[in-house]
């Protein structure tokens, strides 16, 4: 038998308040109090959950064996960021299934896809900002990128409609963790988003709108499940929004890139030296370093003991994801900015988990990071190689309590020029 010991306990009914007013430091605040990378807490109306952080803890959260995320998202993230009953929510075989077709569109003939259509918009976007006295990067980047998403995914989007769209793929991932007027909004545009694609898959089914064969719309939209069975139209929509989101949600991280190069000079002309290998660890180290996703959560799926811990069945787990990608036992003087910590790093599936851990097929790491490598790569060679700014006098701190967070200003520039 294992051996078993108490672990440090968050006392109180439910600590969901102190997880909002604390967030992306909840749990690291809990662990350095503890001096432990695992304790108890309540959430969710008192639920018990045990809180984890470390490369091992995300090996135990990615073992399916012992947790499932199936059935634990609550019910506003299933219905803002996720959808009702998307590829987060399934479980075994029907998650593995539903996963390789995301894995399938992101071949490399559809990746050096992305990459055309990625650099043409932002040369595009360009020339826009170029007449125009200021820009707010933030907010001009996610258009670029909801253009981008459309064309790759090869859903049609009127001109007219830019801004609507826009402003309904950010609103799923900015108000899935918000409470009140800003996770109504969250809401709603999930409903209008749905209805919006799915008149399109029925439209396409019908033979009234014709996708290039090898787009992501037309493999969703015939894509059998493990029965055999198209999916619903519904479904359809939800994972065709599960393929825009992610992309538009990039520009959070295109945001905070724009405020390294700022912050650290030496960055920029380093990046101006066109080293492939640099540009990596540029973009490893902006994922690494500032916050995305706080924290993932599953339950478990049986009784099993870890580091001396009896996990109950039912009982949530929430892995720290911040706190992982700034833990000292996995990071060397984790809270600086070093992107030459990936020099030599070959890179492992539970250390550097802002995206999630584990495999890509089998577990719930997110199929886009490699999509989200490159077009971090795309935008940081375009603001350092492709064009100049003036950096205007503004807030550019970002917030450890709202989630997402990202720079308060949005990054504002002036005379924004071509080189």
């Amino acid at each position: 038998m294992g051996y078993r010991e108490q672990i440090p306990i968050d006392h109180g009914f439910d600590h969901s308040v102190a997880l909002l007013l604390e967030g992306y430091q909840f749990i690291s605040n809990r662990r350095h109090r503890f001096q432990s990378d695992i304790f108890e807490t309540r959430l969710l109306g008192g639920k018990k959950a045990i809180c984890i952080a470390g490369a091992d803890a995300a090996m135990v959260f990615y073992d399916e064996e012992k947790c499932t995320r199936h059935q634990v998202a609550p019910k506003r993230i299933r219905q803002t960021i996720f959808g009702e009953k998307s590829v987060q929510t399934l479980d075994k075989q029907p998650h593995e299934h539903r996963k390789q077709l995301f894995m399938d569109v992101m071949n490399p003939k559809q990746m050096q896809q992305l990459e055309k259509i990625v650099e043409k918009q932002w040369k595009v976007f360009l020339k826009q900002w170029e007449q125009k006295k200021t820009i707010i990067l933030f907010e001009e980047v996610q258009k670029l990128l909801t253009i981008s998403a459309c064309r790759w995914v090869g859903v049609p989007l009127k001109a007219k409609e830019l801004t609507l769209r826009t402003n309904q793929l950010v609103s799923l991932f900015d108000s899935a963790a918000a409470i009140g007027i800003r996770h109504w909004q969250g809401r709603r545009a999930r409903n209008q988003l749905n209805l919006w694609i799915e008149q399109m898959v029925e439209q396409v089914r019908k033979g009234k709108i014709q996708p290039n064969e090898e787009s992501p719309l037309y493999r969703f939209v015939w894509h059998r499940d493990e029965q055999g069975k198209l999916l619903p139209p519904r479904v359809v929509a939800v994972e065709i929004i599960n393929l825009l989101r992610p992309i538009v949600a990039i520009s959070v991280y295109i945001a905070f890139s724009a405020l390294a190069i700022h912050e650290y000079p030496d960055e920029k002309g380093k990046l101006m030296e066109k080293n492939d290998q640099y540009l990596h660890m540029f973009v490893q180290e902006v994922r690494r370093f500032y916050p995305f996703f706080p924290f993932v959560v599953a339950k478990v799926r049986e009784d099993f003991l870890w580091k001396g811990h009896d996990f109950r069945k039912g009982n949530l787990v929430l892995l720290d994801l911040y706190g992982t990608n700034h833990h000292p036992s996995l990071w060397k003087k984790p809270n600086e900015f070093n992107p030459e910590r990936f020099k030599n790093w070959e890179g492992g599936l539970f250390d550097l988990i802002p995206q999630g851990g584990g495999n890509f097929v089998k577990n719930h790491r997110c199929p886009g990071e490699w999509l989200t490598i490159l077009v971090m790569k795309i935008s940081m060679d375009m603001l350092v190689n492709y064009m100049e700014y003036d950096v205007l006098k503004q807030n550019l701190k970002y917030s450890m309590i709202r989630m997402p967070t990202f720079p308060k200003s949005g990054f504002a520039l002036s005379n924004v020029r071509s080189k």
